[in-house]
């Protein structure tokens, strides 16, 4: 709940801190801008809000690690990305999508300490404690972050706490550990394919480098 709160407060302060002309920059995200990546974040908060008052009766079917399916990587063409963008490019003015993410933001979070880790929530029809629920967007908001700073390097990046427990969950699910050698953000962003590994990062990954990119949907 604490490392949810933390990453999550990070990452909006890295948003409200961005000019206007930041918003225009590329994202880490295939196709997206950071004002696309940032509407993204909007509707990701809005997605908590819902879950957490979303109670499921039945055991739980997901954990933080299992919730994730591997898909295709994201060509920029899906018609969900399409239609965020369109509505990133609606608010016109950054402060807007700033002012949105504060409000929708700060309630997501206040939501979440709130509520009962051991609640049961339904969300994709599955069904989470609200503990893993939660432990799913410190990967989230972990890797969403590391979008933001993309091509933005003096913006602050995400706390080590949330690079660290994201490392921890993307190796749980590559059923291998990255090399010791790879820092935890380098981890993250070769193993769901946000960086192309060099030849000498190639050598080190092993057998493992022929299951990468993790692509999380």
């Amino acid at each position: 709940m604490d490392l949810f709160s933390h990453s999550w407060t990070a990452l909006r302060a890295a948003v409200a801190e961005l000019s206007d002309k930041d918003f225009e920059q590329p994202s880490g995200c295939t196709g997206w801008l950071v004002r696309d990546l940032v509407c993204h974040l909007i509707i990701d908060a809005q997605d908590v809000l819902i879950t957490l008052v979303t109670p499921a009766e039945t055991e739980p079917t997901r954990n933080a690690v299992t919730y994730w399916d591997l898909v295709e990587a994201p060509t920029g063409d899906d018609p969900l990305d399409a239609l965020t963008v369109r509505l990133a490019a609606a608010y016109e003015d950054p402060r807007l999508l700033k002012f949105h993410l504060d409000d929708v933001g700060s309630a997501a979070g206040r939501a979440a300490e709130l509520a009962d880790p051991g609640v049961r929530v339904s969300t994709r029809d599955q069904v989470l404690t609200v503990s893993d629920y939660l432990s799913v967007y410190v990967m989230e908001w972990t890797l969403h972050h590391l979008d933001l700073i993309a091509r933005l390097p003096d913006v602050a990046g995400p706390p080590a706490e949330g690079l660290s427990r994201s490392r921890a969950m993307l190796e749980e699910i590559a059923g291998a550990a990255f090399p010791t050698s790879f820092s935890d953000e380098d981890a993250l962003l070769i193993g769901t394919g946000r960086r192309a590994p060099s030849d000498a990062e190639k050598a080190e990954l092993g057998e493992l480098a022929a299951k990468l990119p993790l692509v999380l949907g």
